[in-house]
Parts: structure tokens; sequence; C-alpha cells
């Protein structure tokens, strides 16, 4: 059979959701010189949740703008099935976003979320412009469009997305952080419900309750996932297939994270045996083709060919990317006492405590872990116990011969306006480590930072390679007790795990703020939790012993069935409430009517439809089952509707 009537057979029958939704062969993509990704093979197929796997800076970011059409490729061919629809959050916030953030995530509903935020703001301005009465018919014509559009069930799941990822509907996201526009482009790519959904670092700058809920939803997500993580946790939730990308090649790995660790390894044996024989061969042939004159004389010409072709392969080896080295600087032991602090409580705002009558002592050695949602004062407790910040009320007494040495997730140790250089050595070439001057290229080196790279701009590197300008700057300097606020957002698994093991072996104390669970479960003897107004409670070992031991976990609940939804209302939807129009009062008090009515008749077709003769009304049948469909549809919306104006009036 002719592969064009093949090819046709396959559709008709089974149709095109049985198709791959993309497939790649032979692809490859390179900047003007050697390919970063090379003769790729592979295809996504539907409902797959795939985690891309590999170091900083190996095209992992590059891979996915080919999946999201925002990048050519120099060779071979990518098909996708016709209609296919690609959303990508990539790290990289894009400049110019404006409008509030429900506009900004109703963009990514189309024409509909357009219409969507047009009504959000024309509502806001009637209930703050009571008097204005021009509002009135434009806001009428708005809610028409609306119902016809089924605009109110929309509305409904840009409402719920955005209290879930714990963001204020009526913020400006012009003024808003880095992180927080991240979680509005996060939810703007959520609400599209894409055919492929790409997420490149989805959980940098999100809080543990952000992440478990991210994780929940993706596991239950119908799409297909395709997404870069370091977090190892987030990787073993939710990935049923790894892609790996090494020195431009792609593996796929059809199996959990687990199982794919296995199997790499087993590789990685199997790859460094093939190569040790390889270059056995290749240096006995050098030694053969270098004999004497007679032997020249009988050498074989094809031998000589295959040396020529071994040379050429071995040139065109690429080698494994190194791996940082970090190194312990000797210092002077703290005293046995590190801090203890007793009745310590602070707060900007005296109505708002963030730490309240709390109490600990760290020792020597001790390696405690923060945890807390974003903005509830990780980083201000811990400059309240380093004395940064003068207690209000209690008192902070330290040990003897501390050393501090500190992460900062903002970066502000390093100076973005000089070179990767300048800021280890301060215009010196050399370093003392353990007493013993180093040179900075080569200690960059040990960071993976090619000498060319250190004469780079700060302003030019990556986030991943500004933690580990970060890490080299502060293992660089002695210290016996390391504060390290965020270290791992950006840093590949590999480093992460190489990070670990250096804590370990860390003599001195660690206090360590992250968001990384599996991080947290693999360093920390102990954790601090910040529980809420004010209250922080200390809990032997990580995040998982952590939970174990708390019934208030951090971990998103789903609403009790027996509890009516608008009695669980969250302090940011009370914020948002606002005075209804004079319609929307009107709609409101008909609503419960108009849900009465379409029960009732719902009540009767099932009623009807559960009669023994029933089914021998075969003209009936189809006109029944579809109104109970369409009254199914209004009854959600009725509902959603009613809600809302309900949580708005408060």
């Amino acid at each position: 059979m002719p592969a064009r009537l093949y090819v046709l057979f396959v559709i008709g029958i089974g149709g095109i959701e049985d198709m791959a939704l993309l497939g790649m062969q032979d692809v490859s993509v390179g900047y003007g010189g050697d390919p970063l990704l090379e003769q790729m093979n592979f295809q996504i197929e539907p409902g797959e949740r795939i985690c891309l796997l590999g170091r900083n800076g190996v095209g992992k970011s590059t891979l996915m703008k080919l999946i999201g059409g925002e990048l050519e490729h120099e060779s071979g061919v990518i098909s996708r099935t016709p209609g296919l629809s690609v959303t990508c959050l990539m790290q990289v916030v894009p400049a110019g976003l404006k409008g509030t953030v429900f506009d900004v995530v109703s963009e990514g509903l189309g024409p509909r979320g357009k219409l969507l935020a047009e009504y959000h703001l024309l509502s806001h301005r009637v209930a703050t412009e009571a008097h204005n009465e021009n509002l009135l018919g434009p806001l009428d014509k708005l809610q028409h469009r609306l119902d016809l559009e089924g605009g109110w069930q929309l509305n409904h799941y840009v409402e719920m997305i955005i209290e879930k990822i714990k963001l204020d509907a009526d913020a400006e996201v012009e003024i808003l952080s880095a992180g927080m526009k991240r979680r509005v482009l996060l939810a703007q790519a959520i609400v599209r419900e894409p055919d492929i959904l790409l997420l490149d670092e989805p959980t940098n700058h999100l809080d543990i309750e952000a992440i478990t809920w991210l994780e929940e939803f993706l596991s239950q997500y119908s799409g297909t996932l395709m997404f870069v993580s370091h977090d190892r946790a987030f990787v073993k939730k939710l990935s049923t297939r790894i892609i790996e990308l090494d020195r431009g090649r792609l593996t796929s790995y059809q199996c959990n994270h687990a199982t794919y660790l296995r199997r790499k390894e087993s590789a990685m044996v199997v790859e460094s045996v093939e190569n040790a024989l390889f270059d056995k061969k290749l240096a006995q042939e050098e030694v053969w083709i270098r004999k004497g004159i007679k032997a020249r004389r009988k050498r074989n010409e094809g031998r000589v060919r295959a040396l020529t072709e071994m040379r050429k392969e071995r040139r065109q080896r690429k080698e494994l990317i190194g791996t940082v080295r970090m190194q312990l600087q000797d210092t002077q032991l703290s005293g046995r006492l590190v801090i203890e602090a007793k009745g310590i409580s602070f707060g900007y705002n005296p109505d708002e405590p963030i730490i309240r009558e709390f109490s600990t002592v760290i020792m020597r050695g001790d390696k405690i872990g923060v945890i807390g949602p974003n903005g509830s004062g990780k980083t201000t407790l811990l400059r309240v116990l380093l004395k940064e910040l003068a207690a209000q009320q209690g008192t902070v007494r330290q040990g003897t011969n501390l050393e501090v040495a500190y992460f900062d997730q903002s970066h502000a140790q390093l100076d973005y306006e000089k070179t990767v250089y300048e800021n280890i050595a301060d215009g010196s070439e050399t370093i003392i480590i353990n007493g013993s001057p180093r040179h900075i290229i080569g200690y960059l080196q040990d960071f993976l930072f090619a000498p060319r790279q250190s004469r780079d701009s700060v302003a030019n590197l990556s986030g991943g390679e500004r933690n580990r300008l970060l890490l080299a700057r502060l293992f660089a300097r002695p210290s016996n007790i390391l504060v390290l606020d965020e270290p791992t957002n950006d840093l590949d698994i590999e480093t992460l795990d190489l990070l670990e093991e250096f804590l370990l072996d860390y003599p001195g104390t660690v206090l360590l703020v992250s968001h990384d669970r599996e991080f947290l479960n693999n360093v920390v003897t102990s954790t601090l939790v910040l529980e809420g107004e004010g209250m922080v409670k200390e809990y032997v070992g990580g995040y998982d012993d952590w939970l174990r031991q708390s019934k208030n976990t951090l971990q998103l609940q789903q609403p009790p069935e027996n509890v009516p939804a608008k009695k669980l209302k969250t302090k940011k939807i009370s914020e948002r409430l606002r005075k209804l129009s004079f319609k929307e009062n009107k709609e409101l008090e008909s609503l419960p009517k108009l849900i009465e009515t379409l029960e009732t008749e719902q009540q009767q077709l099932h009623d009807t439809a559960a009669g023994p003769d029933f089914y021998k009304k075969g003209s009936e049948i189809a006109a029944v089952t579809a109104r109970l469909e369409e009254l199914r549809k209004q009854l959600e919306t009725a509902y959603a509707r009613w809600q809302m104006l309900e949580e708005l009036q408060g």
C-alpha cells in the first residue's frame, strides 16, 4: 500500500486523537556554530506528562521554543497535528505587562477573555460610580454577550485559578515583583487549556502551598504536559516519561524518575567502558603507524584509513559536562551555642506580628530549615536571629566566634555591572583557599565558568549561572555559619545533589530557607515553620517529618462537600468586595427562583426517562436527552453566577 494511502487509512480508522501530537525527525539547531541540539528524533503523545532534564545551558529552553513554534529549526522535519495549540510559560518575564491580574489572566481565553476583562472593568466602574447611569446600558450589552458566550462559567474558572495561585485579582500587574508576575503568567497559561502545555521551571518563586496545589492540578490536567524543573519532588510526582538532553543529543526514557536514574547510571557505565576501549585501541594504532621504515613500507593502507576515521571520531566526541567542585574552607569553630532566642516578637505593623513569643536554641552543627508561604516573614526571621533586626520583645543571644556567610535570593551581593571575575576577587587575581593562593580563573572553573566566560558581565548570566557565581563567592570566604535564602532556584539537579553533599559535610551551622521539599528532607535536622499570625513552631526533621507531625499542613485542602462554598471565602476575596449594581441585585434576587424552575423541569425529564415505555418512543429520546444536557449547563452557569454575586456582596 502506498505510504500516503496508508496514512489516510490510519487517520480514517483511529482518528487524529490516536496520532502523535508532535513529532521531530533528525532535527538540529545551532547558532552559526556547532549544533546546540543535534539530530533529535522523538514524538509527543496525547496525555503524556514529560519532564525535560539536562544541565544548565544544554538547550532545554531552545527545545521548548522549537515545540512552541517560537524558533525555526535548521534541518530535519517537525510535524504537528492540524489545529494543534501549544502554550509555553518561559522563565523570563516579558516586559510591558499591564492591566489587573484578572485582565492579564483572562487574556489566556482569547476573545472571550478580552470580553470578560472588559466586563470586569466596566462593572467595577459601575460599582464605584453609582451616579453614572450612562454606564448601565453598555454593561447590559456586555452581560448579554457573556450570557451567549458562557462567560459566567469562564469568569468563575478564572477567579478560581487566581485564588488557588494566591493572587489579588485587582492588583496591577505592572507593579508586581518578578516572582508574582510569573505566577500571573502561570495562571494565564493554565486557563488556556492548550493541547500541549510547556512549563519552564514552573515552581520557581512559588511557595510550598502553591507548588503542592500545582502538582495536584497538573496531575489531573487532561491535556499533554512538558516541563523543565529542578524540583525533584515535583518531577517524581508528575512525570510519566523523562527526556534528557546531554551534549546535544536527546534520549527518551519511557519510565518514572526513579527508573530513569537507574537506567542512566547503567548507560553512563557502558559509555565509559566503550570510550576506554576505543581510546586504548586508538593508542595502539598510533603506536603502529609510528613504527620504523620497514613497518611503514608494509603497512596496510586500509588500516591507515581506519586510523584516520578513528582520529576524526575522537575529535568529534563530546565529553561530559564537568561537575561543580565545592571545597570547604578551614576556619575556627564557633562556640557550641550558636543562637539562643527567648520569647522574641517582631512585626513591621503592631497589629500584624511576623514573629510572636518565639523561643529556640541553635547549636553548632545544627542544620535548620525555614518554611512558610511567600511573604510570611522567613527572611525577617533570619535577620532577627542574626541580629540584623532588633527583636521588639524578648532577647537574642549569639555564641562566640561566629563567621556568617549569607546567600540572598535577590543576589544583592553581585554587582551586575562588573564581570564574573571581578565579583569574586574584587580586583585581585588570586584568592586564598585553605591557606594557599589560587588563581581566580582556575577557581571559577570549579563552578563551571570557562575562562572566556569569566570576563563576561554578570548581567549576561542566566539565573542558574548567577546562583553558581554567588555560591562561588560564598565558599571563597571562611565561615562557620551558612545562611542560605532560596539557594536552589535555577540550579540543575546535578548541582543540587553536590550542594546537598557539601552541606551534609559542612561542620558548621546551616540556616536554610527553601521551597524544595526534597532538598529540605535530605539536608535539615529540624524545621522552623511560620504558621501565620506570628506563630513559629519547630519540628524535628525535614519537610516530610513536619507533615507527619503537624495537623495543619501548607497543602491546599479541598472544601468539605457539606459546607457551602460561600462560607469558605478567603481574605483575598473579602478584600475585593464591592457594592452590587441595581441590576446585579435584581439578578441575585431572581436566581434562586430560576434555579428552582430549572431543577423542577430537570426532575420531570428524569422521571419521564425512567418510565417503562420511554425507550419505545424513539422520536422523543433524542429531544429529552438534548434538553437534559442543556438544563445541566444552564444550572452550572446559574450556580456559578449566584456564587459570584454573593461573594461580591459579602
